[in-house]
């Protein structure tokens, strides 16, 4: 049985959390807006998987994540005005508007890349982790990716040099794949594999691996602390399927706001959870689901609760200022940065 985190813990991932939902509801914003064109991924959701996960590397640590990447980058430390401004290609951005939505990356919080490629952040993560072991120092490598990166050959290829080499590497799966729309319904061909069990696939390269519900903060937490423990030790990788519901916004070609901007008035009880998206709201939104858990600590908790979401939105509303001020790179810039 998985250990409750403390109390002060969880308010910790939850304020992190809700910065990184209201950063994504930014993201759409800015998008309807007009403020940048071309398709991006929102990470709703997923929030207490990459929170609860990444608030456990340590600065000496490096990452690599996917093309749904905005919550790994806030959920690191990434300031979100220079992150949102990245995303709508501005030289105030992160990597001065080079990177954009799909390779958005802090290089400053570890971040060796973030890869739109399918499968892109495990082979480039197994080469960060072989770097962490030559740096010999205990430092680790977290490999954030999807269930359709294991359908990907090098995804094989570097789980395999993994498990050989004893790379400390934490191999973070997360398997959305539930709820997805097929192209019948105007969404993406979600995980194909023959696979029945994700777990077997590094099962056979005597990777261990485990299953948790990746809207449980605490299953996360104690998943991760025990993977990172592992390769901190010279064990080799570990694997950890985090298991979420696809989120309606995310089933579509084009992510939708679809369950509106998030009311935590539904875990107070103040607003009603109700419509087609009423059994998302009670079981599978992780801001929800901790908000509703937090309310029964104290008389104080409701309070302390706004507080952290006025903080949010106001910090948000700073990024979004700070994004559309910031201006277009300049022309004569755009040979710069580059290999060749």
């Amino acid at each position: 049985m998985t250990t409750a985190l403390p109390e002060d813990r969880l308010w910790h991932l939850f304020e992190m959390m809700l910065l990184m939902r209201r950063f994504e509801e930014s993201v759409v914003k800015m998008n309807v807006e007009n403020h940048f064109t071309g398709h991006y991924h929102l990470y709703i959701g997923q929030e207490a998987t990459g929170a609860a996960a990444i608030a456990q590397l340590e600065a000496r640590d490096t990452i690599t994540a996917t093309h749904r990447n905005h919550g790994h980058v806030i959920a690191r430390g990434a300031e979100p005005g220079p992150a949102l401004a990245e995303i709508m290609g501005r030289a105030g951005g992160l990597s001065l508007g080079r990177g954009g939505t799909i390779h958005l990356s802090d290089p400053a919080l570890g971040f060796l890349s973030t890869s739109g490629v399918v499968g892109g952040s495990i082979s480039l993560g197994a080469g960060g982790a072989f770097a962490r072991k030559m740096k010999k120092d205990g430092s680790v490598h977290m490999a954030c990716f999807g269930d359709s990166a294991l359908e990907e050959g090098v995804a094989y290829e570097a789980l395999n040099i993994s498990s050989l080499w004893k790379l400390p590497i934490v191999l973070l799966c997360e398997n959305n794949s539930a709820d997805a729309w097929d192209k019948s319904r105007g969404g993406y061909t979600s995980l194909v594999h023959a696979a029945n069990d994700l777990r077997s696939i590094p099962g056979a390269m005597g990777i261990p691996s485990i299953r948790i519900d990746g809207t449980e903060v605490d299953e996360v937490h104690a998943a991760v602390a025990e993977a990172i423990a592992h390769c901190r030790s010279g064990k080799g990788p570990m694997f950890i399927e985090a298991m979420t519901r696809r989120w309606a916004g995310s089933a579509p070609l084009w992510p939708e706001l679809s369950t509106g901007v998030t009311d935590l008035k539904m875990a107070t009880g103040e607003a009603p959870m109700s419509g087609e998206h009423k059994a998302w709201y009670e079981e599978n939104d992780p801001v929800l689901k901790l908000a509703r858990r937090l309310l029964k600590t104290s008389p104080q908790a409701k309070d302390r609760m706004w507080e952290l979401d006025r903080k949010a939105i106001a910090r948000m509303q700073a990024a979004e200022k700070f994004a559309i001020d910031s201006p277009m790179p300049a022309p004569q810039t755009a040979l710069e940065h580059v290999f060749a």
